[in-house]
């Protein structure tokens, strides 16, 4: 049986596939319809298999957010290949570790980044390196452009591997998580049928394309759904807002919403079609969620899940489901159990813990890393994700912190571990503790709190920050580096980032 995610979108299409499928607005504003997207994916397929790559192959991308970004992520599917989506931001080290770790076959990369990557891909066997641009150019597309526009997709299994999302480790190494065409699969059909999907919803996109949000869950669920989409390459708030009046479905990530709530255009009014806004990949504040119902009669829906196992939970969408509760991410969605333990013991209701979830959604594992695989699962199979949550008699999920320090700033995932080895290594540094603080735009701002090896002027803090944005992509750097005589110890040696915590947590209460 095939299970291919490809061939399950396919089937989705509408009987009329020359309706338009993706709009693009602006200067020069374009239409893809659905026979473009699969006579476009097609193509890029054929290239591929033209290719000769050996079974498996990975098709690594770095490339801006584009419409043909996406037709490569199916052409990936369709061609029976793993798609590793790599963050735009990401430097020449980073760089250099996914490609060596992949170890892909195919590396697409913009024209501006050509020289650098092809250089270090080259070097590390990959066969072959071309480029894409958002203004249809490159030579992907011109290798393309030469071959058929119908392919019969390749069959695949469940389990068979469709993709790997590359995660923060708390070591400082970043972990491939491995998702299935299954886990793919069984999220998409199941947000499909819980946030209601039908083929008159025009989702408003403005989500990166190398997050799990923008790719899988944004993309999956208005394929599936045969729902139009709206597409915007950046998110730009006034842009956002003129388009709200033609779209039934945004998602988007806390500081979007911020930024949104910062417009004076923003309104009942503008908001007049839209049938659902959606949260995730960062705690929602509260008082954001309240601003936004007060300005446009809205209550925001929130939801959680991670890389490792796509979404987890959500508030509900259909009112007859429930209300949709401030400071909870909702209940387990259909098929996926969770549980609240302490040291591996289930804890009863409202009592905060740590959230073990299983279900279909979850990845296979880590890539090439076994021992990582193993320490992220339970002996009776459920994976720890490292958040410490309750849940009340309802069943809605409450998250109270992070066990693993994990900093969620703009919706994106930065752990301390791999920002401080950085800190480190910098001249006149001799120790430092990354921590997140609370910040009204990121949600959560990355702080660096450091020990000098002596006295530091604030030229020195400023090169510091500037060798920081040279090494780290800029998610990863400090918005604010502090300097102290020394960091706080428990008895055992250990940095109480807590007490970090307490004392700078209104560092950012100005900007607010």
């Amino acid at each position: 049986m095939d299970s291919s995610l490809f061939t399950a979108i396919r089937l989705a299409f509408p009987v009329d596939i020359d309706t338009p499928a993706i709009t693009v607005p602006g200067e020069q504003a374009s239409v893809y319809t659905w026979r473009d997207l699969d006579e476009a994916s097609a193509m890029l397929a054929n290239l591929l298999v033209f290719l000769e790559l050996p079974a498996g192959a990975r098709v690594a991308a770095q490339t801006d957010k584009s419409v043909e970004t996406l037709l490569l992520y199916l052409a990936v599917l369709r061609a029976g290949g793993v798609y590793v989506p790599l963050n735009t931001a990401y430097r020449a080290d980073e760089m250099a570790f996914f490609i060596e770790d992949a170890q892909p076959s195919v590396v697409v990369c913009s024209a501006a980044n050509f020289g650098l990557i092809s250089k270090m891909a080259f070097s590390r066997g990959v066969q072959h390196v071309f480029t894409l641009n958002t203004d249809r150019t490159g030579t992907l597309l011109q290798r393309a452009a030469h071959h058929g526009r119908s392919h019969t997709p390749v069959p695949r299994a469940a389990d068979d591997l469709a993709a790997i999302v590359y995660t923060s480790g708390t070591t400082g190494r970043s972990k491939g998580a491995m998702l299935s065409h299954g886990n793919l699969l069984s999220n998409a059909l199941t947000l499909r049928a819980y946030w209601d999907w039908r083929p008159d919803d025009v989702l408003l996109h403005a989500l990166p394309l190398f997050h799990v949000h923008g790719l899988f869950v944004a993309c999956h669920a208005a394929l599936l759904g045969a729902s139009r989409m709206i597409w915007l390459n950046q998110f730009e708030p006034m842009r956002v807002l003129e388009q709200l009046p033609h779209s039934t479905v945004f998602m988007g990530v806390p500081t979007l919403y911020t930024r949104l709530l910062a417009q004076p255009g923003l309104s009942p009014e503008a908001c007049a079609r839209l049938r659902v806004f959606i949260s995730g990949s960062a705690p929602l504040r509260a008082d954001t969620l309240r601003e936004f119902l007060a300005r446009t009669g809205h209550t925001i829906l929130e939801r959680y899940g991670m890389s490792e196992t796509l979404m987890l939970s959500s508030n509900p969408c259909r009112a007859s489901d429930g209300a949709r509760r401030a400071g909870t991410v909702g209940r387990a969605l259909p098929g996926v159990q969770l549980r609240i333990t302490a040291q591996g013991v289930p804890l009863p209701v409202g009592e905060p813990g740590e959230v073990e979830v299983r279900g279909p959604s979850v990845c296979q594992g880590y890539w090439q890393l076994p021992d990582k695989t193993q320490e992220a699962f339970t002996p009776d199979g459920w994976f720890l994700t490292g958040d410490v949550g309750s849940v009340d008699a309802q069943g809605y999920l409450s998250l109270v912190g992070r066990s693993k320090d994990l900093i969620i700033t703009g919706g994106i995932n930065v752990y301390p571990a791999e920002v401080e080895a950085t800190i480190n290594t910098l001249p006149g540094v001799l120790e430092s503790a990354v921590i997140g603080l609370p910040h009204p735009d990121f949600g959560e701002a990355v702080v660096a709190v450091v020990v000098a090896r002596g006295a530091v002027a604030e030229a020195e803090v400023a090169s510091w920050m500037g060798a920081l944005k040279d090494s780290l992509a800029y998610f990863k750097c400090p918005k604010r580096i502090v300097v102290q005589t020394e960091l706080p110890r428990n008895a055992m040696g250990k940095v109480q980032k807590n007490l970090l915590r307490a004392a700078y947590n209104g560092l950012f209460a100005a900007t607010a």
